[in-house]
């Protein structure tokens, strides 16, 4: 599989999709990541982009991945009306009732892989709308609410009977209800608190950060104090200091108890945070919080430095510092989530570690009672939305098999395909030519603008040049160079056009070995070698994917055909694959 897509978990298409908006078909590319994340608009701008790590493109020297995430923001800002191209659930169901607990990324994924296949779904959750912590959690000036609004109705409009504003407080009575299947998306709701003296005394001003977010998105809290702490290094404590200084902090700090290079927090989450003027102090452990005349007044901290093992274990060793003071008038808690699932009794045959995570298969996603089925942040632990979405595309297959007294561990096949792109001599059915383009920045209103308004959008998007651009920097992993050793002459004319010198014709020999007698050396040892069977003269020809551009040189300069560049399709199957 193509590295970035393997890197998905929902194992979206990305080069497809980015081609498609580079042939300026963006309804088309925002579909295929429709069918495959569910959530475009809502990922374009949240995802975690565990993709780009993947790019090829970043293996370049001096070369960023492309703006994989951002690209699928331009798809869906410019898909305009897709209505004719969405499923619509049929009519005639087919007899099987589903509940759904929770209105999340998870659930709403399994809602829709069912629904368009027949089932009746019933959608639990305690918020007046689905999306949760999509909703509740991630600040309208990085998610506005009618990008939200217009992906979770895609899939409520499937048919989905809501029951929002319903908070389930027994499995036991869902159970009860006899449906067919449950699945359980309630995500890790309880945000970790810290027991430190002075905590109970100022309860008033130490806020948990997930629940803080919550009540400022459902105008629960509208102001802050003007000196404020944010404790922890993740990527909510990034949203709670940026929610901060719109609230009317001015002195906001991050204080995190490890070195800054050991943050949670994605890289550019950090950057908009300190954008925003909102310093990092890392290496400060909390050690209390501190009041006067029953008011918090700030927090001491101990200085520490890390410590490393052999193995690279990590130790906080004091520093022997006199103990340092933040002054604080509120303090955000925002160290981490759990799970929580008070309303599942424990004798109905759900096994709990003691994290309080129930048992559930990581394959079938099926617990201990064979109907209920768990997945996102609920199943285990907490994670990120595109995980989610591929937990539930997963929950969804298993409960389309157990529905039809199937076995839940024999997995539908996942479609794929290749074929040939070749239409000419110079001709392909893609653009082959490769990009010198640096990244591109992606827009962002100013500063000030932005921390005025709490319902402003921070960053504006590419604009179509500039996602064209984007769009071209992509390498086209999924075409594939493809090599016939029958028709080799050996006349080495691929090996002289290739830009990057990945081909080579050589004596056969020990992997080790022909890594280093390559024309360039062969350093990365994840990726394999492409290496052919013997030809007339007894070599062998060795190409190095790591640094291939997949610009096709060499297969128009072949004069028999021996190369061909060929694209490879992958497609995760989904509910209703196995029928």
């Amino acid at each position: 599989m193509v590295d970035c897509q393997y890197a998905c978990p929902a194992h979206t298409p990305v080069p497809e999709y980015i081609r498609l908006i580079a042939q300026e078909k963006y309804a088309e590319s925002y579909m295929v990541n429709w069918d495959a994340n569910v959530f475009p608009g809502i990922l374009g701008r949240t995802c975690d982009r565990p993709c780009e790590p993947a790019c090829r493109r970043g293996r370049l020297k001096e070369e960023e991945p492309v703006a994989i995430c951002r690209l699928k923001r331009v798809a869906a800002d410019f898909k305009g009306d897709i209505s004719n191209l969405l499923p619509i659930a049929p009519t005639q169901k087919n007899g099987k009732k589903i509940a759904l607990i929770g209105a999340g990324p998870s659930s709403l994924t399994v809602a829709r892989d069912l629904a368009v296949v027949g089932y009746e779904i019933h959608l639990y959750d305690d918020q007046k709308k689905g999306g949760g912590m999509m909703r509740s959690e991630i600040p309208i000036f990085r998610l506005p609410e009618e990008v939200l609004e217009e992906e979770v109705n895609q899939v409520l409009a499937l048919g989905v009977h809501t029951q929002f504003n319903t908070y389930i407080n027994s499995l036991k009575e869902i159970l009860q209800k006899e449906y067919d299947a449950i699945f359980i998306g309630t995500g890790a709701p309880k945000g970790r608190d810290l027991k430190l003296p002075g905590r109970e005394e100022g309860n008033a001003n130490i806020h948990i950060g997930i629940v803080w977010l919550a009540n400022v998105t459902f105008e629960h809290t509208t102001k802050i104090g003007e000196k404020v702490i944010v404790l922890g290094g993740g990527n909510t404590a990034m949203d709670c200091c940026r929610t901060a200084r719109r609230l009317g902090g001015k002195d906001v700090k991050i204080v995190v108890r490890s070195p800054r290079s050991e943050m949670k927090a994605s890289p550019w989450e950090i950057e908009d945070a300190v954008h925003e003027d909102i310093p990092i102090i890392d290496n400060h452990v909390p050690k209390n919080f501190v009041l006067q005349n029953g008011k918090l007044i700030g927090m001491n901290f101990e200085k520490v430095h890390a410590v490393y093992d052999e193995k690279g274990n990590r130790d906080l060793v004091a520093s022997g510092e006199p103990e340092v003071f933040i002054e604080a008038d509120d303090v955000l808690i925002a160290v981490g989530q759990e799970n929580s699932f008070p309303w599942i009794e424990r004798d109905l045959g759900i096994e709990f570690n003691k994290n309080g995570i129930p048992e559930v298969d990581a394959i079938t996603f099926q617990s201990g009672i064979p109907k209920v089925f768990f997945g996102g942040d609920s199943a285990f632990g907490p994670k990120n939305i595109i995980t989610s979405v591929a937990h539930g595309h997963e929950a969804a297959i298993s409960i389309d098999l157990f529905c039809q007294q199937k076995n839940v561990k024999e997995r539908p096949a996942p479609f794929s395909n290749l074929h040939s792109v070749k239409m000419g001599i110079h001709e392909w059915a893609y653009d082959s030519i490769v990009s010198n383009d640096d990244r591109f920045v992606v827009p962002q209103v100013p500063k000030a603008k932005a921390l005025q308004n709490f319902k402003q959008e921070v960053e504006l998007g590419y604009n179509l040049p500039t996602g064209f651009k984007e769009a071209e920097r992509c390498l086209n992993c999924d075409m594939q160079t493809a090599f016939d050793f029958t028709k080799c002459i050996e006349c080495d004319a691929c090996m002289d056009v290739c830009p990057t010198n990945c081909i080579t014709f050589t004596a056969n020999g020990a992997e080790e070995d022909l890594r280093q007698r390559l024309k360039a050396p062969s350093l990365n040892t994840d990726q394999s070698l492409l290496i052919s069977e013997n030809l007339a003269t007894g070599k062998i020809m060795v190409k190095d994917e790591d640094v291939c551009l997949h610009c096709g040189l060499c297969a128009e300069r072949c004069p028999t055909a021996a190369w061909d560049m060929q694209k490879y399709l992958y497609v995760t199957s989904k509910a209703g694959s196995c029928h």
